[in-house]
């Protein structure tokens, strides 16, 4: 392991100040990627910011009935929360569908959002991987791909993002809240992520030196018929091929409001706004279902290794909705 120096933040401020002076600096809480990372020489800091100390390890109420999620939350303590499972279940589910519970309870929701890629080349630094080392290639296209993207890619990287509570956020329409040099900012969470393009070194759109502090979730009416699913090779402590957190909000069998999102198929969490919305006043039926699914896998490509995936999707998709409706029926 390469050598670094590190140090202990007390506040936010002292946090953000003290990143500011290490070129190569990073902070840690969990650090249940990080150290992988730094193991494997994937990744290289020369400076650890620890910020367990700070004050971000609450989960408030908002006067309209949302949730203000710390950081420092723990990925257990978040899902096991009994307002978070109460008004919230979609998210609680989906975080008990990641990892295993050791690591549930070290990683922290903060962290969780700046989970890197789990691709092979990734991790192997004998290989070429643009994400790694930008412009040295992607060996994934033409390499073992099976558990790559089909959504949103580009030449340079087919990588996936790994968090399952990440794609249930996504759904849920939640917000980050962000302090850094140049003072707080809040991003919408379909704008914290980014697609490769051509730089996908960049997973997100947080400057370098910026702290997450907290998650926001609006007020949400999906407290029935939800579902996770994530679909993958062993029943535990394995990533996604592909994921689906599904709600629906239902007048009867009419649709009142609907959502989809994905993981396992895209370098962010994968969501369309468009096609849900063309859905509002339809039936909840499992042909409509398929209808949404087709609709949400147009512009999906595979590379041999993972084609199978984009009809994995549908399927999951459609199967996922139609158990948010028998969720729903069981309450």
């Amino acid at each position: 392991m390469n050598s670094f120096s590190y140090n202990k933040a007390y506040d936010v401020a002292e946090a953000v100040a003290d990143i500011q002076v290490h070129e190569q600096g990073k902070f840690i809480a969990g650090g249940t990627n990080l150290l992988d990372l730094m193991k494997e020489n994937v990744m290289k800091p020369d400076h650890l910011t620890d910020i367990n100390r700070l004050d971000l390890a609450n989960i408030t109420e908002h006067e309209d009935g949302g949730l203000r999620l710390g950081a420092l939350v723990t990925n257990a303590d978040t899902a096991w929360n009994e307002l978070v499972e109460q008004r919230y279940p979609l998210l609680s589910k989906a975080i008990l569908a990641g990892a295993s519970p050791q690591l549930r309870n070290m990683a922290t929701n903060g962290g969780n959002l700046f989970q890197r890629t789990r691709c092979y080349y990734f991790y192997d630094t004998a290989t070429a991987c643009n994400k790694r080392e930008p412009g040295s290639g992607c060996s994934a296209i033409n390499g073992i791909n099976r558990i790559h993207a089909i959504l949103g890619t580009s030449m340079q990287c087919i990588a996936t993002h790994p968090s399952d509570m990440c794609v249930a956020l996504a759904a849920l329409d939640a917000k980050v809240n962000i302090a850094g040099p140049n003072g707080d900012r809040t991003l919408e969470f379909a704008d914290f992520h980014r697609l490769p393009g051509n730089s996908p070194h960049l997973d997100t759109n947080v400057s370098p030196g910026e702290l997450v502090t907290s998650i926001d979730l609006p007020p949400s009416n999906f407290t029935k018929n939800v579902f996770y699913l994530k679909v993958r090779d062993r029943q535990s402590y394995a990533f996604a091929l592909v994921s689906v957190a599904a709600a629906l909000d239902l007048d009867g069998d009419v649709i009142k409001d609907i959502r989809v999102a994905m993981g396992g198929v895209a370098h962010k969490p994968w969501r369309r706004r468009d096609v849900e919305e063309s859905y509002i006043g339809k039936m909840a039926s499992t042909e409509n279902f398929q209808e949404l699914a087709e609709t949400m896998l147009t512009g999906a490509i595979g590379f041999g290794g993972n084609t199978f995936k984009i009809e994995l999707a549908k399927r999951a998709i459609v199967r996922a909705l139609n158990e948010a409706l028998k969720t729903g029926e069981n309450l």
